[in-house]
């Protein structure tokens, strides 16, 4: 049975009603919730960033079934405001909390274009697609201001380096110009994320994400510039978006999409208390059978770890989304041509200057 942990106000700005404690920090102090009596003492919260000269930018990632191998991150923390994210957990590592601070506390990774170039000029370096916004999305509203993710795509471009994104920010269109010389050599595929076309619906789960029609609208003008586009219906969480697959879909390929896919919530780490928090909050008259449906995809628990079952659950919900997924790209017609990666063109260029900031 879910157990209610605040009855307190409901913040449609935000993701995250709290902050759960850092696991790693002893003795820290933080406010679980506002108590009825002190709503007039809270101010908004407004976002905060932190600008950090980071050690290494690229990492390699060795999970078997998030379809990358390295990975690229140009800020930690995303002020979009997912509630269910799983990269909330890696705020932990930085001394903030997984909750508001995740959404709120933006670390800018400022010197990422630096150490990107120092990566690629690697006597080691295998060229291999290196994707952005494998832990939050690159292109969050602090990258209108910084430009790195700009930057970072530069650099690949004149390296010849392939690069995978996948986003929920329409900021994406930005960088239609180097989209469209990258692919003239087969270096770019974008992925949209869309949860649904229900706009109620992402206004409480994406809080600052792009509207739905504003994500369809970025597989259309990618897809007219022949820039290779595909759709990420994830994650789909049961009894709040999983009757919404085929409309995902349907709109996603009707302007364009090539390639489709899907991932069932998992609520990892300090993720399951805030999505807790919130589904109660947010839908008090479904939480409990929307956290019974989640824990019957994870065997009795809101979180796999296991390769192999943690993106896609197991049990009869979870084999009834799969089939529909199947059967919906099949009548769609997605994933039937697969992506062709240029490696062949990598090149280095030691004495080639950054781009200036």
């Amino acid at each position: 049975m879910i157990n209610q942990i605040s009855s307190a106000r409901f913040d449609k700005g935000r993701g995250a009603q709290f902050n759960p404690p850092n696991r790693f920090l002893k003795g820290n102090y933080i406010q679980e919730q506002v108590e009825s009596v002190d709503d007039w003492e809270n101010e908004q919260l407004n976002t905060e960033y932190i600008y950090d000269n980071s050690k290494t930018i690229v990492n390699k990632v060795t999970s078997p079934d998030v379809g990358m191998l390295f990975s690229a991150n140009p800020y930690q923390g995303c002020e979009h405001g997912c509630t269910y994210c799983y990269a909330r957990n890696t705020h932990e590592y930085w001394g903030y909390s997984a909750g508001l601070d995740f959404e709120s506390r933006i670390v800018v990774k400022k010197n990422a274009p630096q150490l990107l170039k120092k990566f690629l000029e690697q006597k080691n370096w295998t060229p291999s697609v290196i994707s952005f916004s494998g832990n939050t999305d690159c292109y969050q509203p602090i990258e209108r201001k910084m430009r790195i993710t700009r930057k970072m795509l530069e650099l690949c471009l004149e390296y010849r380096n392939p690069v995978g994104i996948i986003t929920k920010n329409a900021l994406v269109l930005r960088d239609l110009d180097i989209f469209k010389e990258m692919q003239k050599h087969q270096l770019i595929r974008v992925f949209v994320s869309i949860t649904s076309m229900d706009e109620n619906l992402r206004s409480v789960l994406e809080p600052r994400t792009a509207s739905y029609r504003s994500r369809i609208k970025i597989i259309e003008t990618l897809s007219k510039e022949e820039i290779p586009v595909g759709v990420m219906n994830a994650p789909i969480i049961p009894g709040l978006n999983d009757m919404h697959m085929h409309d995902v879909l349907r709109a996603a390929a009707t302007v364009g999409a090539k390639w489709a896919g899907y991932t069932l919530v998992r609520l990892n780490g300090a993720v399951g208390s805030i999505f807790k928090d919130w589904l109660l909050k947010a839908f008090p008259d479904r939480a409990e059978k929307v956290w019974r449906q989640i824990s019957d995809c994870h065997g009795g628990q809101v979180n796999d770890s296991r390769f192999g079952n943690r993106m896609v659950g197991e049990g009869k919900f979870a084999e009834l989304i799969k089939a529909q997924f199947q059967i919906y790209c099949k009548k769609y017609h997605f994933n039937e041509t697969k992506m062709e990666w240029n490696t062949a063109d990598f090149k280095r260029i030691r004495n080639a200057q950054l781009p200036l900031f």
